[in-house]
């Protein structure tokens, strides 16, 4: 019997076989990017520098595992001979969902540049850093390319498009895509819902949530947290409080972000009651349960009950304080006439939890001296701050000048009307404002010079407004407007003046 030779590429390829073997496990096993150099390292000393699947688990790795390296996957990919999608999508997807959501856009650009073909994997991330990005144009680019490679159909795709859309403020192109998606899911109702309620397209947000039980679907816990933002957002109480039962009679658990979103709407429709029993009956908060209901507590005049749970949750809990949380306190000490506590929070929040003060932090110091009647404190103030002031702080210090009857002659005064006129020179409010302050000083001739400055600028001074919950719906009425049923209602307002006064009579 003559034994036949075993050709030695065989050997060599299995050799080969074994070592991408290896290398594939040492991959999984990996913990840091100095595992993974030096695993590239052996890559490339055993000639396996061109196999696709190595490379793809390589960027893999470093695009998506949390000890990621981005740069590094960057460099892998764009000098490969040869690359697979899933390569180019994992390094998209990194990027998506980190801090450089615009490099996302430029590696799917270089994909299409080098020929590779996008999938329906490719797409939803593009579209999640076009939307972070606020990039409509290239969105819709993105949409074309949809088109071109027949995935137009993909509920994933059309849900991420529905999103961009939102985002992007153009809620029409979202409810259009909604519409014509064949396939829909749950995502894709609450996709349409949350682009309706960030754009204040408040109707058709309603309108969506009732008509999804019509075609099958359920409402889950994210779109009920996205409708009790919405009733937060427009004050809609007796909503709010329909949309708690369906959350009670569909057994829903109040985890930390149900549970937050019913505490934020009930604080923010001023039902701070039913704020407090829900608040109190979570087992498990985080800290923004804790933000909404200091800060609800703040907002309706409650400053010191604000700062007592606030002083609570930083000794019975280990949760660290946040923005929103400081705003909260903040509000507080405005609405307690705390001036000291509010400068020595305002110091903590930065110096303390390393939490750098945003614009609206600094107005709520203004806001703080203004109602203290520190007037040229806040002013000082508004000029330390290391950025340019913008409109809405000069207003509210003018707004303090004016509840305060501050002199108009005085300097004060005549330098935040300006710098508020010099950024806002066409806002009618600020009008308003100046020309009631030289009203209520008895300055007439001034005070009509202002107007006529606003009438013949063309502005007009914005209609007083009030709204009324009527079963379920809000009405709204305008100064200088009427209602198409107007006569109605003043035929409603004659038979009442005409009881009451049978009622006075007897």
């Amino acid at each position: 019997m003559v034994r036949l030779p075993v050709p030695r590429t065989v050997n060599s390829n299995s050799k080969l076989l074994s070592k991408k073997n290896h290398c594939l496990s040492l991959l999984k096993l990996s913990s840091s990017v100095k595992h993974v150099s030096q695993i590239h390292a052996q890559i490339l000393v055993s000639g396996l520098q061109q196999d696709t699947n190595l490379l793809t688990e390589l960027i893999r790795f470093c695009s998506l595992s949390p000890s990621k390296h981005l740069s590094y996957a960057h460099s892998l990919l764009y000098n490969s001979l040869d690359s697979l999608p899933p390569s180019w999508n994992f390094l998209i997807r990194g990027y998506a969902s980190g801090v450089a959501p615009k490099n996302a856009i430029r590696v799917f650009h270089r994909m299409r540049k080098e020929g590779v073909g996008p999938n329906n994997f490719t797409f939803p991330f593009v579209l999640k850093a076009c939307a972070t990005c606020l990039a409509l144009e290239e969105g819709k680019q993105v949409h074309a390319d949809i088109f071109k490679f027949g995935l137009d159909c993909d509920v994933y795709v059309n849900n991420n498009l529905v999103h961009l859309y939102g985002s992007c403020k153009r809620v029409w192109d979202a409810c259009k895509v909604f519409d014509e998606m064949p396939v829909r899911s749950i995502v894709s109702w609450n996709s349409v819902i949350t682009a309706c309620v960030q754009n204040l397209w408040l109707g058709d947000a309603i309108w969506n949530f009732v008509k999804m039980k019509d075609f099958g679907f359920e409402p889950n816990e994210t779109t009920m947290v996205i409708m009790l933002s919405l009733c937060a957002q427009i004050g809609n109480l007796s909503l709010g409080r329909w949309i708690h039962s369906q959350v009670i009679e569909r057994g829903m658990i109040l985890n930390c972000q149900l549970g937050t979103a019913i505490v934020d709407m009930y604080a923010k429709s001023g039902d701070l009651g039913c704020a407090k029993l829900v608040f109190d009956r979570m087992e498990k908060k985080n800290v923004w349960t804790w933000s909404a209901m200091i800060l609800g507590l703040a907002q309706h005049g409650f400053g010191k009950e604000g700062l007592e749970l606030f002083l609570k949750m930083k000794e019975s809990v280990s949760i660290c304080p946040n923005y929103v949380t400081f705003l909260g306190v903040l509000c507080a000490c405005s609405h307690a006439g705390l001036v000291d506590e509010g400068f020595r929070y305002f110091y903590e929040m930065e110096h303390r939890h390393g939490i750098r003060p945003m614009v609206i932090h600094y107005g709520a110091m203004v806001d703080i001296l203004g109602r203290a009647g520190n007037l040229e404190e806040a002013y000082n103030f508004l000029m330390d701050v290391p950025f340019q002031p913008d409109p809405i702080l000069w207003r509210t210090l003018l707004s303090a000048c004016s509840i305060h009857n501050a002199n108009v002659s005085d300097g004060l005064v005549d330098k935040v009307r300006k710098k508020l006129l010099e950024l806002e020179p066409r806002r009618s409010e600020n009008f308003v404002i100046i020309a009631n302050m030289y009203a209520d000083a008895g300055m007439w001739e001034t005070a009509t010079n202002v107007r006529r400055t606003m009438r013949d600028g063309g502005l007009k001074k914005i209609g007083g407004e009030s709204c009324i919950v009527l079963e379920g719906s809000i009405h709204q009425f305008f100064s200088g407007c009427s209602k198409d049923d107007h006569e109605s209602i003043e035929l409603l307002l004659d038979g009442l003046n005409l009881n009451m006064k049978m009622v006075n009579s007897l």
